[in-house]
């Protein structure tokens, strides 16, 4: 399963201010249930810190533990914001994930959350 214990965070610099912070990647892989195939797609993550922020390089770790994990589209997205969420408690978060042309269908799953 992918290992959300991963997910490291430092202190927010400036707690009293609504920011957002961005993470996009290009390089997320899955595997598609039906047909234990690989999926592939560009995450982007969006959040407006609380008191704490994600460290980039543990997203990094954290998102290459779904490389040989099984989850359908709209579950392997609600599960990262699920993750996200409940490491650094963010005020908003907003995780959207375009998956690759698959049959001839391009999807995107786009997932928030408000505090």
């Amino acid at each position: 399963m992918p290992d959300a214990t991963l997910l490291r965070t430092i202190p927010n610099p400036e707690p009293d201010r609504d920011y957002c912070v961005d993470h996009v990647t290009e390089e997320f892989t899955f595997l598609y249930p039906l047909t234990d195939q690989p999926c592939f797609g560009r995450v982007e993550i969006s959040y407006l810190p609380d008191a704490s922020c994600i460290e980039t390089m543990s997203l990094k770790q954290y998102l290459n533990t779904y490389r040989d994990e099984s989850f359908s589209l709209e579950a392997v997205t609600n599960r990262v914001l699920d993750d996200l969420q409940a490491a650094c408690l963010p005020r908003e978060a907003r995780v959207k994930i375009g998956f690759n042309v698959r049959g001839g269908i391009e999807t995107t799953v786009t997932v928030e959350v408000r505090s």
